[in-house]
């Protein structure tokens, strides 16, 4: 199965995958640079953070590369078959970068040991098995298949809205002041982000594929990947400046 984009279906594909992978590779530039601009216990936030977008420039190059190779005179082949399309490389980034995104939380705030292992033990798992029961439906072409596995990846995703809510709202009672309000923010963002994904997946169930529903779900996940991952990260940065601050850095360090 194929789909055929006019000029500016694919300009604007081409042009989504170049920023996002640009994206990724300067926020993990800036992160990695930054490290000296924060004490030493908040850096391994920071490298987490500079890991992911990495991770994820790496696969935005190999997506970057897919969408060009399997498209001839702007018809994409997505048929699943080799030399098609791709989508698996978001699914292997995601399953990498998804667990790492909630640790980086974890590991700014600089929770108690017992605490900080409690939460990763609950949310990496979670997390892991969200894009793994995700991409099943993601690759299928039978409607039930797809609904079936959109709402188990939904289950995980619903109890990591639960730790990071419930659960972890009692350990910011004595973070520094404004970091409580910033980690809000930060979960805010999260939601806002991880929705674009299943609004983006509910493509897929609607029908066959057409050039308006490829263009959309590979804006849509793109743009969400750059905001959960670049300034996701980037907001880490800020509330490990924040507390090193308050723990007696100097401001113009």
């Amino acid at each position: 199965m194929s789909v055929t984009l006019d000029n500016n279906q694919w300009n604007l594909v081409y042009a989504v995958f170049s920023f996002g992978l640009i994206s990724m590779l300067a926020t993990t530039v800036y992160t990695l640079v930054s490290q000296n601009r924060v004490l030493p216990k908040y850096r391994n936030a920071l490298v987490m953070s500079s890991m992911v977008t990495f991770i994820a420039a790496y696969h935005y190059y190999r997506i970057f590369n897919s969408f060009t190779e399997s498209s001839e005179n702007q018809v994409v082949n997505v048929s699943g078959s080799q030399g098609a399309f791709n989508e698996a490389y978001r699914y292997v980034d995601w399953l990498l970068t998804v667990p790492l995104l909630l640790v980086e939380v974890i590991a700014v705030l600089a929770l108690a040991a017992a605490v900080a292992k409690s939460l990763i033990t609950r949310l990496v798992p979670a997390a892991a098995a969200m894009i793994a029961l995700g991409y099943p439906g993601e690759i299928s072409s039978d409607q039930n298949t797809q609904v079936l596995y959109g709402v188990l990846s939904t289950i995980p995703f619903l109890y990591i809205l639960y730790v990071l809510f419930a659960e972890l709202t009692k350990s910011l009672d004595r973070q520094p002041a404004g970091v409580a309000e910033t980690v809000g923010r930060l979960r805010l963002l999260l939601i806002a982000t991880w929705g674009v994904y299943p609004i983006a997946y509910i493509f897929n169930i609607v029908g066959d594929a057409t050039a308006e529903s490829f263009v959309a779900i590979q804006v849509g996940y793109t743009i969400a990947d750059i905001l959960a991952k670049c300034v996701f990260g980037l907001t880490i940065l800020k509330i490990a400046r924040m507390k090193s601050i308050a723990e007696g850095m100097p401001a113009d360090h």
